[in-house]
């Protein structure tokens, strides 16, 4: 009975949320300090996802052929590369070195 009550929570607390979303005024979601956050959000996720993919195994710090392939990634991207090339030599080097190490 416990999980249903959890589950009843979550969806009254999310179908909550999205109408709180809907009802903020237009002047509010106007302002530039409001569109500057929510541009910079999703960027700040993505960040912090790929750097719990990359440096995290349960909880541990971890480095190892994923983040030498992410900096491979970075180094691409900084020399203007398109991404599937980026994504292909990313896993490349990350194969390359579990095979050396």
């Amino acid at each position: 009975m416990t999980l249903w009550l959890a589950i009843g929570v979550l969806v009254v607390g999310t179908y909550a949320l999205k109408l709180a979303g809907l009802a903020v005024p237009q002047r509010v979601l106007d302002h530039p300090f409001t569109r500057r956050v929510s541009d910079l959000i999703p960027v700040a996720l993505l960040g912090a996802l790929v750097a719990v993919q990359v440096l995290a195994d349960g909880s541990d710090l971890v480095l190892d052929a994923r983040a030498v392939a992410l900096l491979a990634a970075a180094g691409m991207l900084a020399l203007r590369m398109s991404f599937l090339p980026v994504v292909v030599g990313a896993a490349l080097v990350a194969a390359v070195v579990r095979l050396l190490f």
